[in-house]
Parts: C-alpha cells; sequence; structure tokens
C-alpha cells in the first residue's frame, strides 16, 4: 500500500501534465494563425511567471541565496536555458523543414532521456518498464507523422541540425533537473523560479525581440495566455513530477501530449482520427499501463 501510495506522488503529477500539454498544445494549434510563435514564446514566459512564482510564494523552501545550494541553482538554471534553447531551435527548425518531419524527430526526446538517464544517473528500468516506454515512444512517434503535402521540400537541409540540436537540449535539460535533485539544498519551489529565469534569458529573449511589435488586443492575450498557462503548469507539474519519479518514466509519460491533443482536434476541432492514429493512440495507453 505504501509502495502504490508512492508511486503516485510522481504519477499524478505526471498524468496532470500530460492532460495539459495536451489541451495547450491543442489551443496553441486552434489559435497559431492568429498568433505569432515569437509572440506565443513572450506570453510563455508571462505565464511561467505567474504560475511558478505563485508556486513559489506558498511553497517552503531553502534560501535561494544559501552558498549551499549554489550548485544546485547553477545546475536548475543551466537546465532551463537548454530547455528554452531547445524551444528556440524548434521553431527556428519549423521555419526551415516540413512541420510533419520536424514535429516526429522532436516526439522522441524521451529517448534520448532515458538514453542520459542509464549513462549519467544510472536508471534502470524493469524489462517491462522499458517495453511500456518503447510503446509510448512508438505511438507518440506515429501521432506526429503525417504525410507531406506533394511536392513538398524544404527549402534547406538547415532544419537538420537545429531539429537535432532541440532534440538533444530537451533530453538533456530533463536528465540535468534529475541530476540537480541530487545536489544539497535542492527543491522544486527553487526550481520553479530557475524554470523562470531559464526561460527569460531564452525564449524572454527570442519573444522580445521577435513578437513585442504589433497589437495587443485583449483577445490575443486570452487566446495566447490560456494555453501557455496550461504549458506553464505542465512544466511545473513535471518539476514536482521529477524529484521523486525516475526521469526515465516521467519523460515518456509526459511527453505523450500529443494523444491529448489529437483528442482535443477530434472533439473540438472536429478533425477526424485516422485508423493510424488510433493504433497510436492504443499503442501509448498501453504503454502507460505499464510503465508504473
Amino acid at each position: 500500500m505504501a509502495e502504490t501510495h508512492s508511486i503516485w506522488i510522481w504519477l499524478a503529477p505526471s498524468l496532470l501534465t500530460l492532460l495539459l500539454y495536451g489541451v495547450g498544445q491543442g489551443l496553441v494549434k486552434k489559435w497559431i494563425s492568429e498568433v505569432p510563435p515569437a509572440r506565443f514564446c513572450l506570453y510563455f514566459v508571462v505565464a511561467k511567471t505567474i504560475v511558478n512564482l505563485g508556486y513559489f510564494w506558498t511553497h517552503d523552501h531553502p534560501p535561494m541565496l544559501d552558498p549551499a545550494g549554489r550548485a544546485f541553482m547553477s545546475a536548475g538554471i543551466l537546465a532551463y536555458v537548454m530547455d528554452g534553447a531547445g524551444w528556440i531551435l524548434y521553431f527556428l527548425s519549423i521555419v526551415h523543414g516540413p512541420i510533419t518531419i520536424v514535429g516526429t524527430l522532436s516526439a522522441a526526446y524521451p529517448a534520448l532521456t532515458i538514453l542520459f538517464a542509464r549513462v549519467f544517473l544510472g536508471e534502470l528500468l524493469s524489462g517491462w518498464q522499458y517495453l511500456g516506454v518503447a510503446a509510448v515512444i512508438g505511438g507518440c512517434l506515429g501521432l506526429s507523422h503525417a504525410p507531406s503535402e506533394p511536392g513538398s521540400q524544404p527549402a534547406s537541409g538547415r532544419w537538420i541540425p537545429l531539429a537535432a540540436g532541440a532534440l538533444v537540449l530537451w533530453g538533456a535539460a530533463q536528465t540535468v533537473v534529475k541530476y540537480a535533485y541530487g545536489l544539497p539544498q535542492a527543491s522544486e519551489a527553487n526550481l520553479s523560479v530557475y524554470n523562470t529565469i531559464g526561460g527569460v534569458l531564452t525564449l524572454g529573449v527570442y519573444g522580445w525581440l521577435g513578437g513585442r511589435r504589433g497589437t495587443h488586443s485583449l483577445g490575443e492575450w486570452t487566446r495566447s495566455f490560456l494555453p501557455m498557462g496550461m504549458m506553464a503548469a505542465g512544466d511545473l507539474g513535471v518539476i514536482i513530477a521529477t524529484k521523486t519519479g525516475p526521469v526515465s518514466l516521467v519523460a515518456p509519460i509526459t511527453g505523450a501530449y500529443p494523444m491529448v491533443t489529437l483528442a482535443f482536434a477530434a472533439l473540438v476541432l472536429r478533425e477526424r482520427i485516422t485508423r493510424l492514429q488510433a493504433v497510436c493512440i492504443a499503442l501509448i495507453l498501453a504503454g502507460l499501463t505499464l510503465t508504473p
């Protein structure tokens, strides 16, 4: 009974993050034609600041400037600078390459997280858990893939290193977060602030340079802040789940959000689910039952 309770300490925020990421991405999909990506980044940082500082001020935490916690601070900020840089590379790769291929590649970052966690953190899973993780990642890859438009070709090969860089940065960022939790004065409340700092230094700068111009209407704020608030809350869920759960499981579970996005698109946007997508959803659900 105690073991089951300990599993839910990290599994519950992981599943909540799965829902928040999925619906948030669905809303982005709905409104992306009305709000430029750089401006989404700008609003994302605003949402991060509100959500993370709200969590920070309402939870106990060690002093952030305590010398004993400097290593944790450095690792935390580094992790979220890498995470934000990964998002920037992802957006740039979309500009230079086919979104269908870029999206499929980016969905594989949990595989790198598992590899990094095995090599650098010594995390080991059971055979059934590895099978579940493989099913989740395989299902996400299938959901992220879509046939290219006839005759469509990327303008250049610049998207390949950009997309690959995003993949490596995202996988490394989650691994560094788990490593940071093993350092003195580790605290998820403090880490939420470092998440904000890393976002400001990367997404904030990118969003300010590319998204501050133009009219910022109330309608745009609503259409932007609602999904970005969900994504920011999802990031906080990952921070909480990673503290007690193995990152080799947290990463693929939270990374399975395309399943929720697809359901949102079918129910709200009235998009049709193909047979392949239905099979991928079933594969992800089966994998999720094996990972805890």
